[in-house]
């Protein structure tokens, strides 16, 4: 089964919790704190594997969990770091991070094979009370928690590589002429939507290899959903050139005309840049024509277009003129390799600039949300469990100033205070 959009959710690995230990042994009558670091807990990445070809399996399995990092030890043993994990995607893999308000922000295009792109970064590992140790606190009981691992939901959007996208109408001949240029075996059949998801096949040429990709058929108004095209029309953005395929078996130049805008209009719609990509018009199923008619039909048509693309007429089925079509598209493509293109498929990278969030606080009704990055991690790496902890988040607190604004938004005693979750009694 062929899926190229799925949403996935992916978590790194929790920090490992600090040790509070001290030093034990016979004859040692100060032997001081050796409580050890928690462990980093560990990172989630994406790689862009050339060996999947579909998101399937995402769709069967949609969450990721990265390992946990392990918790201090005494005598001074450090937990051991949660193991990263990668999660292999197909290449052409466009990935989004969903945001707080369901929009999906772009953070990067695996179009090359590994590719590798760190999506959630681990927990920090929590201080032992080893690491507190001072001149003028010699046997610390404090001991920070681990931090938590990020949680991302993330859109994957497969976008098949392929140099070269042939598109038309149903029933034009797609699938036929795929079959017959490379070694696919897509299902042929004279009902519309014989195909149902794009095929791929390698077509070989005097040692010049290009990959072909059948697009299922769009139809009129394809690009406001309507039939199949909508779901298929962005596999035709990683192409280099299209084929254009137009059935002339009808003998009737307008209704051939007509043909070729209903699809021009699909890809203008979806996007504009689509009508700037190099394109070869290929007029099928001349078998069914005498070589006048064929010739007739072929000049009225370039007449019409204003010679604007190459036109060859072919027959996929006796195979008539298809050595002239594959020169044509390796003289193509060459051509293309040569110029230098940038942002070939529409995608502009966008740059995430990181910046401390600064101090603020949200007040609803007699609950006082504090919101600040710095100020969060130190609730969470508290062990409210031991005294001295909560003492020292105290402290640090009052440092940033978190006590001074709440009084600034006129909290009193008794009133609650939210940070990460953690809910406090205010008391002066």
């Amino acid at each position: 089964m062929f899926i190229d959009k799925v949403k996935i959710f992916v978590e790194a690995g929790k920090g490992g919790n600090g040790c509070v230990s001290f030093r034990r042994e016979k004859f040692v009558a100060y032997g001081g704190p050796d409580g050890g670091d928690g462990g980093d807990g560990g990172n989630v990445y994406l790689r862009s594997n050339p060996e999947i070809t579909t998101l399937y399996d995402f769709k069967l399995k949609p969450h990721f969990k990265a390992q946990d990092g392990s918790h201090g030890k005494g005598k001074n043993m450090y937990g051991k770091n949660g193991e990263d994990l990668y999660v292999d995607v197909p290449c052409g893999c466009v990935v989004y991070k969903l945001d707080d308000e369901g929009k999906n922000i772009f953070i990067e295009d695996l179009k090359e094979p590994y590719m590798t792109i760190m999506v959630a970064k681990g927990g920090k590992g929590g201080r032992g009370n080893a690491s507190f140790k001072s001149s003028t606190n010699r046997a610390p009981k404090i001991a920070e928690m681990g931090l938590p691992g990020e949680k991302v939901t993330l859109v994957l959007e497969l976008k098949l590589i392929a140099d070269v996208g042939i598109i038309g109408l149903p029933n034009c001949g797609k699938s036929t002429l795929l079959s017959v240029l490379t070694s696919a075996k897509p299902k042929i059949a004279d009902y519309p939507f014989t195909t149902l998801s794009p095929n791929l096949g390698v077509c070989v040429y005097k040692n010049f290899k290009f990959v072909l990709s059948d697009i299922p058929g769009l139809i009129e108004d394809a690009h406001k959903g309507k039939g199949l095209g909508i779901e298929f029309l962005r596999h035709i953005e990683r192409t280099k050139i299209l084929l254009h395929l137009i059935d002339i078996s009808s003998k009737d130049i307008r209704s051939i005309l007509r043909n070729y805008i209903i699809i021009n209009n699909e890809l203008k719609n979806y996007s504009k840049k689509l009508l700037e990509r190099p394109t070869i018009i290929v007029l099928t199923k001349i078998d069914t024509l005498k070589e006048d008619e064929i010739e007739n039909i072929t000049k009225k048509f370039i007449k019409e277009i204003k010679n604007k693309y190459t036109v060859i007429p072919i027959s996929a089925v006796k195979k008539q003129n298809l050595e002239l079509l594959i020169k044509k598209i390796v003289n193509l493509l060459n051509k293309v390799k040569k110029e230098k293109t940038t942002d070939i498929d529409g995608i502009k990278k966008i740059k995430n600039f990181i910046y401390e969030q600064d101090l603020s606080v949200e007040r609803k009704d007699n609950l006082f949300i504090v919101k600040n990055k710095k100020i969060e991690e130190a609730v969470l790496k508290t062990n409210f469990s031991i005294k001295e902890s909560v003492i020292r988040l105290q402290k640090i607190l009052k440092k940033l100033g978190v006590e001074k604004l709440l009084k600034k938004y006129g909290i009193k005693q008794g009133d609650k205070v939210s940070i990460a979750g953690v809910e406090f009694e205010y008391y002066e």
